[in-house]
């Protein structure tokens, strides 16, 4: 146990993961300017808590209608992803959000929901990036970009709904 801690380092403190979810906040709000609403859908899980933080800023600085969803993957079946209280989203912009995007393979299958419909803009927003891509998802938003090794992991660690760090291992 005390092997894993200290092969952890922290890359974002909860106060720098703050400022990063505003200055994100700031570049969504930014480029939307013309749209009169924002479905902002986080990835069950930390991705989820992300985008409530995420719009809990965006109702601070912007007055865009904003709509908070949670996308749900079960891993053994990534094909049969599923947006909770799922409506029509044709027309309508939407931003997926995760906490890590590793191969980009979580954020390809999180979009399909949205594809079965004409979405107007599907965009993209991850608070830590790797560029380790496998999947041709370029995230539009982004906290942090970090030059990995294949062997290193990222984990962004939450306490309820708060995000406490972002730890490389």
């Amino acid at each position: 146990m005390l092997q894993d801690i200290a092969a952890k380092n922290c890359i974002l403190t909860a106060d720098v993961i703050k400022r990063k979810i505003r200055r994100m906040a700031l570049q969504v709000a930014e480029g939307n300017t013309e749209e009169a609403s924002l479905i902002v859908a986080g990835i069950a899980g930390n991705g989820a808590v992300v985008a409530e933080k995420l719009v809990a800023e965006l109702k601070k600085i912007s007055t865009i209608d904003t709509q908070l969803l949670t996308i749900r993957i079960n891993k053994k079946e990534p094909l049969d992803a599923v947006v909770e209280g799922g409506q029509d989203f044709t027309n309508k912009v939407i931003l997926v959000v995760d906490d890590v995007s590793n191969s980009g393979r979580t954020l390809l299958y999180a979009l399909k929901p949205f594809l079965n419909h004409l979405p107007k803009k599907i965009q993209t927003l991850v608070l830590v990036e790797r560029s380790h891509k496998l999947y041709a998802v370029q995230p539009d938003y982004v906290g942090l970009s970090l030059a990995t090794t294949l062997q290193e992991h990222i984990s962004v660690e939450t306490a309820g709904t708060e995000i406490t760090g972002a730890w490389l291992h």
